[in-house]
């Protein structure tokens, strides 16, 4: 009896073992393995850049008022519209205007007629100089008077100065225009420019002429400004000079718009990499080195952008290789493979 306890006891131990050993974990080796590309990053040297924030406005704008006191009769634009230079964009009452017109016409055509008849006396010798000249410089005065007339006549018209867009509309028909009231705004949105205000630090690094990035927050891609004006005195108050640059055509630029401009303020060293080998889960960063024919997880912080590469200011060191390609759908540890 004590016989077959034994044996049942030797029998059934290694049984009983294995009902409690724990499953062995999945490793990293039976992950299959996945074809990318990598590039090995390299320290790169960049002009370092401090942002100052500015504003799109338009290079040519006006605001349009009347040059002659008059109510507004017709008002034939409104905010959004384009209109071409000389077109008609506000016409006032000319009634009183007309008048005075009317009559410096009247005075003229008198003094011509004096005129004509104190040549044809002086002609035959019975006037005398004096009073030939005074009728000549009477009709001078008129005629004057009748070109003066005219020309506030045709101040009822107002005209758009250039081709443009209405942006605002400060008056409506019936209200009375004056000299000194804007009636209207209108800009070019062909011709638009970045102004910011550089600081007093940073001023001696920008000159006329200069190519400087501006990023707006409508527009995903920089614009590239070049420095058309440069403030030669700076602002007492601020301690700013103001830098006004040309800007390249965008597609959704418009006047008003918020932006930074990239001012140089020296030289940078930093590794970067193509913006495709950055994996953005939440609120964490990270790339995938690849370290004997494994791709090995790293948590990196970003810095700025380079068109289509983005610096990586740590997690990586130079001479590692960065996977470019495929890295979203890799594992920490898994087998990969180099495309050529």
């Amino acid at each position: 009896m004590k016989r077959f306890l034994i044996l049942t006891a030797i029998a059934t131990g290694p049984l009983l073992a294995g009902c409690h050993k724990a499953p062995e974990p999945r490793s990293a080796v039976e992950l299959p393995s996945v074809a990318i590309r990598a590039q090995t990053v390299e320290r790169k040297a960049r002009a370092a850049t401090e942002d100052v924030v500015g504003t799109v406005r338009p290079k040519l704008s006006a605001a349009i008022e009347a040059k002659v006191s008059g109510r507004i009769e017709k008002m034939l634009v409104v905010p959004g519209q384009t209109v071409k230079q000389g077109e008609l964009l506000v016409q006032l009452d000319a009634h009183e205007i007309q008048a005075r017109y009317d009559q410096a016409a009247a005075g003229r055509q008198e003094a011509e007629n004096n005129l004509k008849r104190n040549t044809s006396l002086m002609e035959q010798k019975i006037l005398s100089q004096s009073e030939f000249d005074n009728a000549q410089a009477k009709f001078r005065m008129a005629a004057a008077a009748e070109a003066e007339a005219k020309t506030m006549l045709d101040y009822v018209k107002i005209v758009a100065s250039f081709d443009g867009v209405i942006t605002r509309k400060l008056a409506d028909v019936g209200d009375l225009a004056a000299p000194g009231k804007p009636l209207l705004q209108m800009e070019n949105p062909n011709t638009l420019r970045f102004e910011a205000d550089v600081p007093e630090a940073l001023i001696g690094n920008v000159k006329l002429g200069d190519q400087l990035a501006v990023r707006l927050a409508a527009i995903t891609a920089e614009i590239a400004g070049t420095v058309a004006e440069l403030s030669p005195a700076a602002d007492p108050n601020s301690r700013t000079s103001l830098v006004k640059l040309d800007l390249a055509g965008a597609a959704g630029l418009r006047s008003g718009q918020f932006g930074r401009v990239a001012v140089p303020v020296g030289e940078a060293i930093a590794i970067r990499v193509p913006t495709a080998a950055v994996i953005q889960r939440g609120q964490m960063e990270m790339v995938f080195v690849v370290i004997s024919n494994h791709a090995q997880m790293r948590l990196v912080k970003t810095g700025s952008h380079f068109g289509g590469e983005i610096e990586l200011v740590s997690g990586v060191d130079a001479g590692e290789q960065v996977v470019t390609d495929g890295a979203a759908a890799l594992a920490d540890g898994q087998p990969v493979t180099i495309k050529p």
